[in-house]
């Protein structure tokens, strides 16, 4: 596979701009899938340890990351798997709670997983969640020790995952298993591509006053015209979740009704796997003293940028005036960026 044409070619059709650290980021690429998928097979034998089954790439929001890996993804002629990182979590937590053998469910899970791909993907990979700090140092290691590999996307250094979070001792031995078996290589360009392109925030509106709150609401009458409103009910692992502005996949909230109450990653991508559009009023600012509120809003627009949900949000500050909480730095950056394009004319679908 001569992946630096297929990427030329690739840019060319799209109309991407290129820049050499794209090219050599598609060069370091290329010898992961050689050492990893394109062995002969006397390198098999006299290599076995030469090469690692983990491509770790991080780099700031806005450089292409996401674009390279997904091309890269795509002409991987293999068993593979693209998952939010929430929903791989999601997943591993339902298959323990349902597995009766509790004591080896990582290794049976690990083990399912070998059947089902040969390859993981996730996007943006980062962790806030507690409960899987303490978790992904023994699944990890199982996962590379079934020689599964994975490929990550992150804004965070493998040596920063987690930092300042809860108990971060019991992350390490997590990002030593990284640092063990990933090739980590930075992308970094001069610029922000979601944010430089002149992108049209039409569905952006702040400050909230008569007029925002007037454009808000025409808009949304235009697309729930001749729609029905009905009481949709999601149950989630025996909570059940109503939506009241429910007009056949086209959704209001208040951003109180999403991010000032107990709900997390598993209540966000049943809304996302019932929308279409979803429309947000009041996003307030946000500092240190509402940062889990904050937090709710990273892995909710995360969750819908996944989804590619187009919304329509009306906020107290524009986008480029936004704040954040002092340990959500690097976390809030990439959700204003997916934001530029959520709320941008060019993801109406």
């Amino acid at each position: 596979m001569n992946l630096k044409k297929l990427f030329l070619d690739h840019c060319e059709e799209e109309q991407y701009e290129i820049n050499q650290n794209q090219l050599d980021l598609i060069n370091n690429l290329g010898h992961y899938y050689k050492s990893n998928f394109n062995q002969s097979f006397l390198n098999k034998i006299f290599n076995k340890n030469d090469h690692k089954l983990g491509f770790y790439l991080v780099g700031d929001v806005g450089v292409g990351k996401t674009m390279i890996l997904n091309f890269f993804f795509s002409k991987l002629k293999k068993r593979k798997m693209r998952l939010h990182f929430n929903e791989f979590m999601i997943k591993f937590h339902n298959y323990i709670f349902q597995n009766k053998d509790k004591e080896n469910g990582i290794d049976n899970f690990v083990k399912d997983l070998t059947k089902k791909t040969e390859i993981l993907y996730f996007d943006e990979f980062q962790v806030t969640n507690i409960v899987d700090a303490m978790i992904l140092g023994r699944l990890f290691k199982r996962i590379f020790e079934e020689k599964i590999r994975v490929i990550f996307s992150s804004n965070i250094f493998i040596n920063d995952l987690y930092k300042d979070g809860l108990q971060r001792d019991q992350f390490i031995p997590f990002i030593k298993i990284l640092e063990k078996n990933c090739n980590q290589k930075e992308l970094s360009i001069e610029e922000d591509y979601r944010s430089s392109k002149n992108i049209s925030l039409e569905r952006f509106l702040s400050p909230i006053d008569k007029s925002t709150n007037f454009i808000f609401n025409k808009y949304f009458r235009k697309l729930t015209k001749n729609k029905r409103q009905t009481l949709k009910i999601l149950e989630i692992k025996g909570r059940k979740l109503t939506l009241e502005n429910f007009y056949e996949r086209i959704i209001k909230f208040k951003f109180d009704d999403l991010c000032n109450r107990n709900l997390g990653s598993e209540d966000y991508i049943a809304i996302a796997d019932n929308s279409d559009f979803i429309f947000i009023s009041n996003l307030p600012e946000f500092s240190d003293n509402n940062s889990n509120q904050q937090q709710r809003f990273i892995t909710l627009i995360d969750i819908i940028y996944e989804k590619k949900i187009p919304l329509m949000i009306t906020s107290k500050v524009n986008l480029d005036s936004m704040k954040f909480s002092k340990s959500m730095t690097e976390p809030f950056k990439r959700t204003i960026s997916r934001l530029y394009e959520l709320t941008s004319m060019s993801i109406i679908r």
